[in-house]
């Protein structure tokens, strides 16, 4: 009997979680684990009470023409990570890892592309996270070590 490694089983996981996802665009399910224990779960959706983008029938940020990985204040969602965070106290995250699975929201396809935007990479950064797994395709995947964003510092943002 053949077993998938950890990354994969929590890959697996998170993007369960994404189905719950309400993204026109993209949709993104993320798992915090801690010594094999999962933490929190989150997906990107409007925050509690609002309205999502699924119930509206169109995305704002579309309707805008705002492209890809710009303007993420214009956008209604609360990002995976960021629900997957706040579902957590910071103690129980130190030294975790965030798991992270992206699909697009029109074709249901794995994105090889998927990352936490900048914005989340803060979040990360501040919850003590020590890795983030991102999938790429079924099987394969990119480990992210919190320093190398601590490092990067987004000084070439200005």
């Amino acid at each position: 009997m053949s077993r998938i490694s950890k990354e994969n089983y929590y890959l697996d996981i998170a993007q369960t979680v994404l189905e719950r996802s309400t993204c026109l665009r993209r949709r993104y399910g993320a798992i915090i684990v801690k010594n094999d224990e999962i933490i929190s779960t989150g997906y990107n959706g409007a925050p509690r009470g609002r309205k999502n983008c699924v119930d509206m029938g169109y995305c704002a940020r579309e309707a805008m023409q705002v492209p890809r990985g710009e303007r993420y204040e214009l956008c209604r969602s609360v990002h995976a990570e960021a629900n997957a965070i706040v579902s957590a106290a910071r103690r129980d995250m130190v030294g975790g890892t965030l798991y992270l699975v992206g699909r697009d929201g029109r074709t249901g396809e794995l994105l090889s592309d998927a990352t936490s935007c900048p914005m989340c990479r803060r979040l990360v950064i501040n919850s003590g996270l020590e890795r983030v797994v991102i999938r790429k395709t079924k099987e394969d995947f990119e480990v992210v070590g919190v320093e190398e964003w601590v490092a990067d510092d987004d000084l070439n943002m200005i």
